[in-house]
């Protein structure tokens, strides 16, 4: 049996609800971690700190969840953290 669209539209309401409270809780674990990491103290364009998580992702993506840093793109320590070089 067929359920009504009024039933349909009520349970897409309830799971865009519990979405918006799982990218709440996820938004907040994330910023914890950045805060934790010292992101906070750190002026960078908001692109380049994307660039930055998307790149970061993609690394823990591709395998096993380890962290492996990319051979053709070292990161020394107190390098630049943006495309202007700001720290």
């Amino acid at each position: 049996m067929k359920k009504p669209s009024s039933k349909i539209r009520e349970e897409i309401a309830r799971l865009q609800e519990r979405l918006k409270q799982a990218e709440t809780r996820e938004a907040e674990r994330i910023g914890r971690l950045a805060l934790k990491a010292g992101l906070g103290d750190i002026e960078i364009e908001e692109r380049a700190l994307v660039t930055a998580f998307e790149e970061l992702a993609a690394r823990f993506r591709k395998g096993s969840g380890r962290a492996v840093r990319p051979a053709s793109a070292p990161v020394a320590s107190g390098a630049a953290h943006g495309p202007s070089g700001e720290a």
